[in-house]
């Protein structure tokens, strides 16, 4: 599911939307299977879409809305059929490879038994005091046999080089795609899932090392108000433009993720709380700093600014618990007039 059909589930248009999907289905008489209201949260919420001008020419031509249909469309489409057959697809590349070696060294084990007994053989041969002949043709089976087992070493040696490549390949692809797993579409930032995950790590490694760590919460004043003036594409820029200050004063060992939204989030690994809240300070005056401008027309769009809530986690607290915190942080931010970072109260140990 796109991140903008996300956001939009996450608003108050959120039930309509989903009420809208089923009774679309049940009009155009399409089973509301979990593949098909995907299909069509997605088609009513971005019906501009490539997604939903295919389904617009599908009902307009006539053609049956079937299962195999609505399976196409999802691997064309939607992120996760994509992700899923691209990991599936990297899977049985790597069977084959592993079957081909797997054929190859088993060759070369059976060359080697043959070239073993060939060796045996000779040796009696020769301990035996045959004549010269029979020397000979001792000595030309040897040849021969020396001769076929570096050819089969040979050409293990070229198919383990050439799989080693393969491997190498699918290794990088697959970490494309988990890093496109990962990632949000609009922003590059980390995506919410890869956010959560990363929390729950971080957590984990703190109390394991002793040190602590610093969440903070961060959303775009009025974005609602904003987007409703100047619409959403303009909207997307300046959550791209906001991602971008975040991103560069939020990089590694610091992890900066799109929340969802206009919300962001940064975890600050063994940081203290004063270092912490100087980033969002110098996060959020960066962004008030900037007057910004329509790229289509170059109207000016005025001013836009940030509020964020930051909270430092007490040893043994749970992932769940430090956020609640961050985010009644923000919320406290936005009370106090928005432009502001606020620090959520202490709390004693968890653990």
């Amino acid at each position: 599911m796109s991140q903008e059909v996300e956001t939009r589930l996450r608003g108050p248009e959120a039930f309509g939307l989903a009420r809208t999907a089923i009774e679309e289905m049940e009009r155009h008489r399409i089973w509301p299977t979990a593949i098909n209201f995907e299909l069509w949260i997605n088609y009513l919420a971005a019906p501009e879409s490539a997604l939903g001008k295919e389904i617009t020419r599908i009902l307009k031509s006539g053609q049956a809305f079937t299962e195999s249909v609505s399976e196409e469309l999802a691997a064309l489409y939607l992120p996760k059929a994509r992700l899923n057959d691209q990991i599936r697809d990297a899977g049985d590349q790597l069977s084959r490879e592993l079957a081909s070696v797997s054929a190859a060294i088993s060759s070369a084990k059976q060359s080697s038994e043959a070239y073993g007994q060939t060796l045996a053989s000779a040796s009696q041969s020769l301990s035996s005091g045959k004549d010269v002949a029979s020397l000979e043709a001792t000595v030309k089976t040897l040849a021969t046999a020396t001769q076929r087992v570096q050819l089969e070493n040979q050409t293990l040696e070229k198919r383990l080089s050439e799989s080693s490549n393969e491997v190498t390949r699918l290794r990088e692809h697959l970490e494309q795609v988990r890093r496109e797993a990962t990632t949000d579409g609009l922003t590059n930032l980390a995506n919410r899932k890869s956010f959560d995950e990363e929390l729950a790590r971080a957590c984990q490694e703190a109390d394991s090392r002793g040190h602590g760590i610093c969440l903070a919460l961060i959303d775009i004043d009025h974005f609602k108000g904003f987007n409703d003036t100047w619409g959403h594409q303009t909207g997307d820029q300046v959550i791209r433009y906001v991602a971008s200050v975040i991103g560069r004063l939020g990089a590694t060992p610091r992890l900066a993720a799109r929340y969802g939204g206009e919300e962001f989030a940064l975890i600050f690994p063994a940081e203290a709380m004063a270092t912490a809240r100087a980033a969002l300070e110098e996060i959020r005056e960066e962004i008030a700093s900037r007057v910004l401008k329509r790229r289509s027309t170059n109207e000016d769009l005025g001013k836009i600014t940030v509020s964020a809530g930051l909270a430092e986690r007490a040893p043994g607290e749970s992932a769940h618990s430090v956020m609640e915190r961050a985010d009644a942080a923000l919320y406290a931010s936005k009370r106090g007039g928005r432009n502001r970072v606020s620090l959520a109260a202490p709390i004693a140990n968890a653990a």
